[in-house]
């Protein structure tokens, strides 16, 4: 494994192990939402059912996507495609995030570490995907049963 595949694997396990404090959050009671949501300076959090399964369920969506990274941090070469994938999807999602908290008004601080950050960690992705060695016929093991 070379220099830019231990990077892509560290970066894939941050991410993954980071990602995977997103499951308390889907079963939160709402109150503790609520106060969260207030100490980050947005206020009191709507009471509506669309709010509660939305914070929810993007919770649940980030843990199940942080536990496909730490998978795929197990063998970049047979994910190779998929890594180049998610480093476009961070390029462009980070772009759509900084737009949708400029246009919700959100606060200075969390606009500037939501979506720039992920361009910035897609672009060096994308940069040592490059550099990943192609999957060679023999590192594909077929155990015989």
């Amino acid at each position: 494994m070379n220099r830019s595949e231990r990077f892509i694997v560290i970066i894939l396990r941050i991410a993954g192990v980071f990602g995977l404090f997103a499951i308390p959050a889907v079963f939160l009671p709402f109150s503790v939402m609520n106060e969260m949501h207030g100490h980050l300076g947005l206020g009191e959090m709507p009471e509506a059912p669309i709010v509660n399964y939305l914070a929810r369920s993007l919770a649940a969506f980030y843990a199940g996507l942080s536990a496909a990274m730490l998978v795929t941090a197990c063998d970049i070469r047979r994910y190779r495609p998929l890594i180049k994938y998610w480093s476009w999807m961070l390029v462009v999602m980070g772009f759509v995030m900084l737009g949708v908290d400029v246009h919700a008004g959100l606060p200075l601080s969390w606009t500037v570490f939501e979506g720039p950050p992920a361009v910035v960690v897609g672009f060096v992705m994308l940069r040592l995907h490059a550099q990943i060695e192609d999957l060679k016929p023999e590192d594909l093991h077929v155990s015989e049963t």
